[in-house]
C-alpha cells in the first residue's frame, strides 16, 4: 500500500489524468512536480526552485530541437518537403502499405542517417494528410509507425541516437561496477527492438487495419508552408548541409553542433536567412523544447526529494531470490519514472545507480543486466505525454485538429510498445534467452 502513496506514483498518475483531461502538457508537468514535492513534504517555494534548477539539465536537448526545427524549416522554405511528399504521394498511389514502409524508413533515418529526430514530422506529414484521408488510414496507426521508428531504432540500431543510448547504458553499468564489453552484448539491444517490432505488427494488421474517416479540413493558418520551388543549386546545398550535419554529429557526438553546422552551410550559401530559420524553428519545435525543459525540472524534483529511492525501498521487501519477480519490479519502476519525465536517456542514470548493484547481488549475468536496464529506461518513452516520441507524431498528425494527443498517440503507442518491451525483457531473463 505504501507504494501507491509514493510521490512518484501519485505525481505520474496526476500527470496522466491531467493530460487525459486535455490540460496543457507544460501546466500538467508543473502540477505533477508540485504534487511530488508536496507529497514528499517539501515546501512549495523549494519545489519551484528545484524545478527551475532542473530545467537546465535538458538544455542541450532543447537547444537541439530548436536548431533541428530551424534545419527542417529550411527544407520547408525551399520546397523540399513538398517535393518529397508529392513525389511519395505519386509513387504510392493507393498502396497504403507502401506508405507505411516509407514513413517507417523516414522515422528510422531521422535517428541516424539524417539525425533531425522528430523535426521531420511537422515538415513532411502535413502534405501527406490528404493522401491518408483519401486512403482512410487510421492516424493512430501512423502514430504507432512513427513511434516505432523513433524509439525502436535508438534501442536497437547502434548509430546516431542509438549509439548514444547504448553507450549510455554501457557507461552507467561500468560506473556502477559491472565489467562489460559493448560489442559482446550488442545483441541484447537487438532483442529489445525485435520485441517492439511485434507490437508494430499488431498495430498494422490487427488494431488499426479498419478504415477511419477524416474530414478534408484546411491546415491551420499558421502552419509552415512552402514559399518557393527547389532549384537544382539549392538542392545541392541542402544535400551538402545534411551530409555536414551528419558528419559533425558523428565526429563530435554533439547534436546541436551538427545541426548548427548544417544551418551554417545553408546560411553561407544564402539558401535562406538566419532570421527565417530561427523564427520558423522556434515555431515548429519551440513547444517541444519547452516541454523537455519542464520535464528536466520534474525529473530534478523527483531526484532531490529521493522519491525514486523511496519507491525502491518500499519494493525491496517484495524482492525474493527470484530473477523473475525482481526483474518485474525493476521494469515497473523504470516504466513509472520514464512516463513521468518523458526521457529514457534521463531515466537510465537514475535507475542504474539503484538497480545495477542489486542485480549484481542477485547474480544476474551481464547480458541480463543490459537487457533489464535498457528496457527499464526505454519503457514509457512510447506513450508518455511529455515524451518527444509522442509529441512529435501529434505535432504532424493534429495540424488539422483531428488527432488527439492522449487518445490517438499516447495510449495506442503505450499499449503496443510498452507491453511487448516489458514482456520481452522479462521473458528473456526468466528463460535465459540471452
Amino acid at each position: 500500500m505504501a507504494v501507491l502513496t509514493n510521490p512518484v506514483v501519485i505525481s505520474v498518475f496526476v500527470l496522466y489524468i491531467l493530460c487525459l483531461r486535455k490540460t496543457n502538457v507544460l501546466f500538467a508537468l508543473l502540477v505533477a512536480a508540485l504534487t511530488a514535492g508536496i507529497c514528499a513534504g517539501v515546501p512549495v517555494k523549494n519545489v519551484i526552485d528545484t524545478f527551475i534548477q532542473g530545467m537546465g539539465n535538458n538544455a542541450e536537448m532543447s537547444l537541439s530541437y530548436i536548431l533541428l526545427g530551424s534545419f527542417a524549416a529550411a527544407m520547408i522554405h525551399t520546397g523540399l518537403s513538398a517535393t518529397l511528399s508529392q513525389t511519395a504521394a505519386r509513387c504510392i498511389g493507393d498502396k497504403k502499405y507502401v506508405l507505411f514502409v516509407v514513413l517507417l524508413c523516414m522515422a528510422m533515418a531521422s535517428q541516424n542517417i539524417v539525425p533531425i529526430h522528430i523535426a521531420f514530422i511537422p515538415m513532411l506529414m502535413p502534405p501527406l494528410l490528404p493522401l491518408m484521408n483519401r486512403l482512410r488510414i487510421d492516424r493512430r496507426l501512423i502514430a504507432c509507425i512513427l513511434t516505432f521508428g523513433l524509439v525502436g531504432t535508438y534501442i536497437s540500431v547502434p548509430a546516431g541516437f542509438g549509439l548514444i543510448y547504448q553507450k549510455l547504458i554501457v557507461n552507467n553499468l561500468q560506473r556502477n561496477g559491472v565489467a562489460i564489453d559493448y560489442a559482446a552484448n550488442r545483441h541484447c539491444f537487438t532483442f529489445l527492438g525485435v520485441s517492439m517490432f511485434f507490437g508494430l505488427l499488431i498495430a498494422v494488421f490487427v488494431s488499426y487495419r479498419k478504415p477511419r474517416l477524416y474530414e478534408d479540413k484546411p491546415l491551420t493558418a499558421d502552419a509552415p508552408s512552402e514559399v518557393e520551388a527547389t532549384s537544382k543549386g539549392k538542392g545541392v546545398v541542402l544535400f551538402l548541409s545534411i551530409i555536414f550535419a551528419f558528419a559533425i554529429q558523428l565526429i563530435t557526438d554533439s547534436l546541436p553542433l551538427g545541426a548548427l553546422t548544417g544551418l551554417g552551410v545553408l546560411i553561407t550559401f544564402k539558401v535562406v536567412s538566419s532570421d527565417q530559420l530561427i523564427h520558423k524553428g522556434i515555431f515548429m519545435m519551440g513547444f517541444v523544447a519547452f516541454v523537455m525543459l519542464a520535464a528536466g525540472g520534474f525529473a530534478n524534483v523527483l531526484k532531490e526529494t529521493k522519491s525514486v529511492e523511496r519507491l525502491v525501498n518500499e519494493l525491496l521487501p517484495l524482492l525474493p531470490e527470484s530473477k523473475g519477480v525482481s526483474a518485474f519490479l525493476v521494469l515497473f519502476v523504470g516504466l513509472i519514472v520514464t512516463v513521468g519525465i518523458g526521457s529514457s536517456f534521463s531515466t537510465v542514470p537514475i535507475i542504474s545507480a539503484i538497480f545495477v548493484p542489486l542485480c549484481v547481488k542477485l547474480n544476474y549475468t551481464v547480458p541480463e543486466i543490459v537487457i533489464l536496464i535498457a528496457a527499464a529506461g526505454a519503457l514509457g518513452d512510447a506513450g508518455a505525454p511529455v515524451s518527444d516520441s509522442a509529441l512529435g507524431p501529434t505535432s504532424g498528425l493534429n495540424i488539422d485538429g483531428q488527432h488527439d494527443h492522449m487518445r490517438d498517440t499516447c495510449i495506442p503507442t503505450f499499449l503496443h510498445y510498452n507491453i511487448p518491451l516489458f514482456l520481452g525483457a522479462l521473458l528473456a531473463i526468466v528463460f535465459g534467452w540471452v
